[in-house]
């Protein structure tokens, strides 16, 4: 009795589930979606990579729309020395037609695998465009060639207040004063125990931008109200059970630009 109760209710959530998902995607028809890969290079051969995944990306996905490729080397964070290979922006449909044929999965298994030590993920992430602030970015890497992404598991406790908390963070960012780049992504599939639910990402010009003061907490106080910090340090407390740091850097050759 007590283990068909469990598989009822097992049913009915995977069917929540699937509602959610379902709902999410028709309340937002024009999310924009990423693919990431990330990769571990055999570091003995990193000419020869460098040169063939280049020629790769010039050929097959040094296009605008959703098959145009970037890459970025990770240079701090438990992943450093790592690669990311990423396509997009593009939704599910996208994937059907993604460029398969004429060569080009020969020309990666043969010419970009073979130095490569290890797939360490290969994800799709879709942007919060309410709370982003990514106007200002028109799909040049180059522009913004330093990335900050913070990477956070959520506290399956917690989690309620995971809206609120970004709306927040959303409204203070376009308050401030600049160019202030940032977007809001989540994870579309479980990744188990490596954690990996959200992550935020601010942009860059240079390493220099990081010795500007930003004036986050002076906008939140200013935006959001003073009496409303420390809740705020409190909410990400209670809504984060890890987070992380990594630095990306564009790599303009590897992406065949």
């Amino acid at each position: 009795m007590i283990t068909k109760t469990i598989s009822k209710l097992l049913v009915v959530l995977i069917i929540l589930s699937a509602n959610f998902t379902l709902n999410a995607q028709e309340d937002s028809k024009d999310y924009v979606m990423l693919e990431s890969i990330m990769l571990t290079p055999d570091y003995t051969k990193l000419k020869v990579l460098g040169e063939n995944m280049r020629a790769h990306n010039a050929k097959y996905h040094n296009t605008e729309g959703p098959y145009n490729a970037d890459v970025f080397n990770i240079t701090t964070g438990p992943n450093s020395g790592k690669i990311v290979w990423m396509m997009g922006p593009l939704k599910y449909t996208h994937l059907d037609s993604r460029p398969a044929s004429g060569g080009h999965d020969e020309d990666w298994r043969d010419n970009v695998m073979p130095y490569i030590k290890k797939i360490n993920t290969s994800e799709y992430w879709t942007m919060n465009g309410k709370l982003s602030n990514m106007a200002m970015m028109d799909g040049d890497s180059s522009k913004f060639p330093i990335i900050f992404v913070r990477y956070g598991e959520i506290d399956e406790d917690h989690g309620y207040a995971l809206d609120s908390f970004f709306e927040m963070v959303g409204n203070t960012v376009k308050a401030m004063e600049g160019v202030n780049p940032w977007g809001l992504y989540y994870n579309q599939f479980r990744q188990g125990n490596l954690g990996r639910h959200l992550a935020s990402v601010s942009f860059y010009k240079n390493w220099a931008d990081f010795d500007n003061d930003v004036s986050f907490k002076d906008t939140f106080d200013k935006t959001i109200g003073k009496d409303k910090w420390q809740k705020f340090l409190d909410m990400s407390d209670g809504i984060f059970s890890n987070s992380w740091d990594e630095i990306w850097s564009y790599n303009a050759f590897m992406s065949g630009k």
